[in-house]
């Protein structure tokens, strides 16, 4: 197997794609960027230099994944959901010359394994978003997700906890919640999930 690019994706030589990976129409996947397996890169969707991508991630229709974001495996970023990678952004610097890449410093945003953006989130980097996480859509996202953790609003803020299946837990008492989907277990302490 290999990976497919379509006819107007721009994929530069440099970038590596792994076996199965699809990158859609208009897609750009810059230079060193790393993509693993069977990964989908919607349509109009953005990559940057040195992006790191784990396997079967997918990013839908004009996410825009800026360098230097890190991706784990099973990552899922909806359609138009940016991860930002400017702490102070300006066009100019205080003389008021147009900033080049030598003139800041990229920080990067690290969505951890299996965890999901919704449709239209932002992630102003630097944030980490931990393994399993639920972001909501049109959710901002300005301080680290803890993992299993259900986030909405602006800023986002956690209302919940989510499990492997996505599907928000229900409370079974003395820091048990269950997953109604498929019945797994998880416990929480000092506001820390974790699984059984």
């Amino acid at each position: 197997m290999t990976s497919t690019v379509k006819d107007t994706a721009q994929v530069d030589p440099r970038a590596e794609l792994g076996d199965g990976t699809t990158v859609w129409e208009l897609a750009q996947v810059r230079e060193g960027a790393r993509l693993g397996a069977g990964c989908i890169v919607g349509r109009g969707a953005y990559v940057g230099s040195g992006v790191v991508i784990g396997d079967h991630v997918k990013l839908q229709n004009y996410a825009l994944v800026y360098e230097p974001a890190e991706l784990g495996d099973g990552v899922f970023v909806g359609p138009a959901a940016v991860l930002t990678n400017d702490e102070y952004p300006r066009s100019v610097d205080p003389e008021g010359n147009l900033k080049r890449g030598a003139d800041w410093e990229p920080v990067g945003v690290v969505v951890e394994e299996g965890a999901s953006l919704g449709a239209r989130s932002v992630c102003v980097a630097p944030v980490r978003v931990g393994r399993w996480s639920l972001v909501a859509a049109g959710a901002v996202v300005t301080r680290d997700v803890p993992a299993f953790a259900l986030v909405v609003g602006v800023p986002a803020r956690r209302i919940g906890w989510v499990g492997r299946a996505g599907v928000r837990l229900v409370e079974d008492g003395d820091g048990t919640w269950r997953c109604p989907r498929t019945d797994a277990l998880y416990d929480e302490a000092d506001g820390v999930l974790t699984e059984r």
